[in-house]
């Protein structure tokens, strides 16, 4: 039986996948470094900001120091939180879909985002009351596709983590799921449901979750 869900965040909850792009885009172009959306979305996008930089500098050969990546996640948060500040960033049925949940079941969020970035959007969305914890970039040794976030969700919670379902929208979200034990759902937000075939369940919109559909698993 699950007793609790614990959500992914970019790609979820909040559209804001395209705002880190456009965020990262802008703070390695001095650097004389270009990455298509294409590109981002393929190669990047399961990481966090520590391990998307790592993995920039693998694939284009340029090595980051640890004090390359402090400065480059600084500066890529100052971008992005201009383009929150703009509004609009959560996916439509969000909040009607936590505000259904949460009465039956306890929330949580594990995502590779910056806490304070995910606190902001909550805040601004009038959500942040109905989330337990956050596990958010940096919290862990290791982030996704590694189990650790979500062990950490699991432990938060005070739950097994077979107990707990994952909501993900792509495979390396749900791959990190999975490690941990959980159950995922995932959602057609960022890519088509074949890429995400290992969830147990596939939904194509926020408004399919309900708690009926979490009973089923």
């Amino acid at each position: 039986m699950i007793r609790a869900i614990v959500f992914d965040f970019d790609g979820v909850i909040a559209d804001s996948e395209p705002l880190h792009l456009r965020a990262l885009q802008d703070v390695i172009a001095p650097l004389a470094l270009e990455i298509s959306r294409t590109e981002y979305y393929d190669r990047y996008l399961g990481y966090d900001d520590v391990g998307t930089f790592r993995a920039i500098g693998e694939q284009k050969g340029v090595e980051f120091t640890d004090e390359d990546i402090a400065s480059l996640i600084a500066a890529k948060s100052d971008v992005y939180q201009s383009l929150v500040a703009a509004g609009g960033v959560l996916f439509a049925g969000a909040s009607a879909c936590i505000e259904r949940l949460a009465p039956h079941y306890p929330l949580g969020i594990a995502s590779g985002a910056l806490r304070h970035e995910i606190e902001a959007i909550l805040r601004a969305g009038a959500l942040d009351g109905h989330f337990r914890f956050i596990v958010a970039s940096g919290e862990t040794l290791t982030g996704k596709p590694a189990p650790d976030p979500y062990l950490r969700a699991a432990a938060l919670h005070g739950i097994p983590a077979g107990s707990c379902v994952a909501i993900e929208d792509s495979r390396w979200g749900i791959e990190s799921a999975a490690a941990a034990g959980m159950r995922s759902i995932g959602i057609t937000h960022t890519y088509p449901a074949h890429e995400l075939s290992s969830a147990d369940v596939i939904v194509e919109s926020l408004e399919q979750l309900t708690p009926e559909l979490i009973r089923t698993l």
